[in-house]
């Protein structure tokens, strides 16, 4: 079964916060990955969602080091409501095989 992953960019204006990060995030751009399995025995090709993450910078001594979290899409958009921001998909990038 092949599954593709969906990146896009977000940028909050405003601190956010999301349900299952321990703490408010910073203002900034993050990176949302989402991926997807095909739904199989159809006779069109559609897809199901396997899981959304976020990227989060961490602090410390290692600047290059990130934490990747699992979050539920539709607490995404609500914190982007809630920032003011339009939605983000017209910057969608779509990668094949995972």
């Amino acid at each position: 079964m092949q599954e593709r992953a969906t990146h896009r960019s977000v940028t909050f204006r405003h601190p956010f916060r999301l349900e299952g990060l321990d703490a408010e995030q910073a203002p900034g751009t993050y990176v949302i990955e989402t991926i997807e399995e095909p739904i199989e025995g159809l006779s069109f090709l559609a897809y199901r969602r396997i899981s959304t993450t976020i990227v989060l910078r961490t602090h410390g001594a290692a600047s290059l080091s990130r934490q990747v979290i699992a979050i539920d899409p539709r607490d995404l958009e609500a914190a982007q409501a809630r920032d003011g921001q339009p939605d983000c998909r017209a910057k969608d990038l779509v990668h094949g095989q995972v």
